[in-house]
């Protein structure tokens, strides 16, 4: 390992440091730091080098497992239980704060007010000030049910008198649609065919088929004609099979509750987190039910009385449909000295906002809408008040998802929070924000197994002397393309209004690279996302979507079975050994009977949380002991599954393990940089970046091919550059160049500069964020963004690429 000795790595004090010696985590190998308290310390190396690891699963785990230790055992059953990591010692740890990347909960009722404060900030502003005086915060909250008013009452305050209405109970909660802000239709040709008998299986919701328990409930309730298709019901039975309220009924002497199938539709389903269903379940929702803004609130969420009331002529709706920075000059501009203090604290959280690049928002944004970086920045304003002092704060590459402009600001909070005592720790790729930092552990050499050790310890000056992967592409800069590749053709946008964009008007070029870029909340998701796929779709394109969002699937799932790798290995296993590839997969006929396939076995504690245990049959290899004994290879399935791509790339390349099915496959996941993965690793635990390039990998093919058919394909990329180090942004180049080679329009939402300058054409946003952008303010190929220098990401290209 590689030192500086000019790092303030090692002060006298051992106070001052956070000691972690012999670290094992994941791929870490025996690694051992010092880390500076009160310091900026930027961990770096490849993905997978073990830099999260060490950040989060070791240093930011413990400490908060010791403080959750401090509670009782009945507030710890509310709490997780991360077990200790595997470290030999770990010294001088402070409170951890982690600010990662997550998105927020799909949770309907949580905003980004709600999710900061400042919506409950604004309520208690008006319940003081709002005229009419309707009642306390509560009164303007969607998430609290409004109850009737009672009398009148009449308050004095010295010679003035002022008569408000009582209320029992306030709560500003739209009644029709439950502060949701929106209401469901069903679309009941999914729920049931008509033509059909409940004895004939007329009801086609999932799991309400056969002779199920459900379907024995309708059958026999009493209510209805089991033999009689649903169309020749009266009015009276079709309203019971659909609508009845609860009933209490007995069925072969068992007491049930009879229910309409719409209101337990609506509970079985619809009360359901989506990523949480099973994709059946899913599925059926997405045919059955519609949403749309609610005709009582007209999607506000709050109640009329709610709305009533009126600060300066803005009712709280209002207020929080305002785009942040506006919301924060109008509260601005309120000065009302009765409540000086509430104000100051509410301009502080809108213009931390504003500060971080996030004033383009609006208070009733839902927070499951929001990317991973705008979450992470979001989480980031509730600490840039704090009075905390010598906290550790860890980030996870709070650069994603910023324009060039907005990474300054970043790096400014940063340093904010190190200047006031505390112990910042940053997970990042970036060279802007590497090269404020006091300190650098830069991890590697590899990735997985090549990975976990601690390559370079020092200051940034010293990273860039050492040699090591990152050192050495620190400086990296992307120059232009002489030539650029020539359209075949447009994709003509025309009048684009979604969100913030101002009829725009655009001819995308196809058959080649296209860049497009702008700051954060420029319009650059709403243009392509809102314009290019779903609906709006041209009828003679296939578009191709691929983000950062979760992989749905099940906690079993990881590479080898999302990309379809299991099915040619199974086969290989299973030609080898003359048994059935069933035997192969831990979710059938292999599985480990003892855990069912999972590897862990699950323990419920009651009211202390409940913990996962390495199955003990098994020993975490998922399978029976005898489907262990068939080889290919020389290695059983377990073990083949806990290979790295890479090593498996060559495992299934030659020899008794050839098998060219498995190869391709593995060949296009190390084209994405995602050589490091196991083929096992749940999926669950991919960053958002990893995921996007595992959709990369497993490209789906176009519907219809081109020929014959004036078909054309195009593929979106969100940020593809999105954990990606440095070394590896040119392997990515390369992938994309190889995409538009073979005939695919690629569209790619983009902040890295490197991406900009590799484009054949750019389309930027602007020139701002919120209603300041949504305009297209430079269409052209790269070298003429930079010859113009006409707009901000034309001045930051200029800069990147030394012109």
């Amino acid at each position: 390992m590689d030192t500086d000795p000019a790092s303030p790595a090692h002060p006298a004090d051992s106070h001052d440091l956070i000691r972690v010696h012999g670290a094992r985590e994941n791929n870490l190998k025996d690694v051992s730091v010092d880390i500076p308290k009160r310091r900026l310390t930027v961990f770096t190396g490849v993905s997978g080098s073990g830099k999260s690891s060490l950040v989060f699963g070791t240093i930011a785990a413990e400490s908060q497992r010791m403080i959750n230790e401090t509670y009782s055992a009945f507030v710890q059953g509310f709490m997780p239980t991360p077990s200790r990591p595997e470290v030999d010692v770990l010294e001088g740890l402070t409170t951890a704060i982690i600010v990662d990347q997550e998105r927020m909960g799909a949770n309907p009722r949580s905003t980004v007010g709600t999710a900061t404060d400042a919506h409950a900030l604004l309520r208690v502003l008006f319940s003081r000030l709002g005229k009419p005086y309707i009642g306390p915060p509560h009164a303007f909250s969607f998430n609290v049910a409004s109850v009737r008013a009672g009398g009148a009452i009449t308050v004095e305050r010295g010679d003035q008198k002022t008569v408000r209405q009582s209320f029992t109970r306030t709560g500003g909660m739209c009644a029709r649609c439950e502060g949701r802000g929106t209401v469901s239709d069903m679309d009941l040709t999914q729920l049931f065919d008509a033509s059909k008998s409940l004895a004939e299986g007329a009801i086609t919701v999932p799991s309400y088929k056969g002779d199920g328990w459900m379907v024995r409930l309708y059958s026999g309730s009493g209510f209805l004609d089991p033999d009689k298709p649903i169309r020749d019901y009266t009015d009276t039975e079709l309203h019971d099979f659909l609508h009845r309220e609860p009933t209490k009924v007995k069925i072969n002497g068992v007491n049930l509750t009879y229910e309409g199938l719409i209101p337990r539709v609506r509970k079985s389903f619809l009360a359901k987190d989506p990523e949480a269903m099973q994709p059946h379940i899913r599925a059926f929702v997405e045919r059955a039910v519609t949403f749309t803004a609610c005709p009582d609130c007209e999607g506000t969420r709050l109640s009329a009385a709610a709305r009533s009331s009126r600060i300066a002529g803005i009712n709280i709706a209002e207020a929080c449909a305002m785009q942040i920075s506006d919301l924060a000059e109008w509260v601005r501009g309120l000065g009302e000295p009765s409540v000086a203090p509430l104000l100051t604290t509410l301009q502080h959280t809108l213009d931390s906002f504003v500060e971080i690049g996030l004033g383009y928002l609006s208070l009733d944004r839902p927070s499951g809408t929001l990317s991973g970086g705008e979450a992470q920045r979001t989480k980031l304003i509730r600490h840039l008040g704090s009075a905390l002092t010598d906290v550790t704060y860890v980030f996870d590459e709070p650069t994603i998802g910023l324009h060039p402009h907005d990474i300054q600001r970043m790096n400014d909070l940063l340093l904010r929070l190190r200047d006031k005592g505390n112990t910042v720790l940053v997970v990042e790729h970036k060279p802007e924000t590497i090269a404020i930092a006091d300190h650098v552990v830069d991890l590697g050499p590899g990735a997985g197994t090549a990975g976990g050790t601690v390559c370079f310890e020092g200051t940034v000056a010293g990273l860039r002397a050492a040699g090591t992967l990152t050192g050495r592409h620190l400086d990296d800069r992307a120059t232009l393309k002489k030539t650029v590749r020539k359209p075949t053709g447009t994709l003509p946008v025309r009048g684009a209004r979604a969100n913030n964009l101002h009829d725009v008007d655009v001819d995308i070029p196809l058959g080649v690279l296209v860049a497009v870029t702008g700051v954060a909340g420029s319009g650059k998701s709403s243009l392509v996302h809102g314009s290019l796929t779903g609906p709006s779709a041209p009828a003679d394109v296939d578009v191709v979507a691929i983000d950062q969002g979760a992989i749905r699937g099940s906690r079993r799932s990881n590479p080898a079975t999302y990309t379809g790798l299991l099915d040619p290995i199974r086969k290989a296993f299973a030609k080898a050994n003359g048994v059935k590839p069933a035997l192969f997969s831990a979710n059938s006929e292999g599985a480990c009977p003892h855990c069912n396939g999972a590897g862990v076995v699950y323990t419920d504690l009651a009211m202390m949380a409940g913990i996962a245990l390495t199955c003990e049959e098994c020993e975490g290899r998922r399978y029976q002991a005898s489907v262990l004994e068939h080889r290919l290879g020389g290695r059983d399935i377990s073990e083949v599954l806990a290979m790295s791509v890479t090593e498996a790339e060559e495992f299934f390349a030659a020899g008794q393990a050839r098998t060219p099915a498995a190869h391709a496959i593995l060949t296009r996941l190390a084209d994405v940089g995602l050589g490091y993965l196991s083929l096992g690793q749940p999926l669950t635990t991919l960053s958002g970046g990893e995921r996007q390039r595992l959709k990369l990998a497993n490209l789906p093919q176009p519907t219809s091919t081109a020929a014959g058919k004036g078909r054309r394909a195009v593929y979106v990329l969100d940020e593809p550059t999105t954990g990606l180090h440095l070394a590896d942004i040119e392997q990515l180049l390369g992938l994309l160049d190889r995409l538009v080679d073979s005939g695919r329009s690629i569209i790619v939402v983009e902040h890295h500069q490197a991406v900009m300058a590799h484009a054949d054409w750019i389309i930027d946003l602007g020139p701002g964020a919120g209603h300041d952008g949504g305009r297209i303010v430079f269409e052209g190929t790269p070298a003429d963004l930079v010859a113009a220098r006409s707009t901000l990401t034309g001045e930051h290209l200029a800069a990147y690429v030394g012109a």
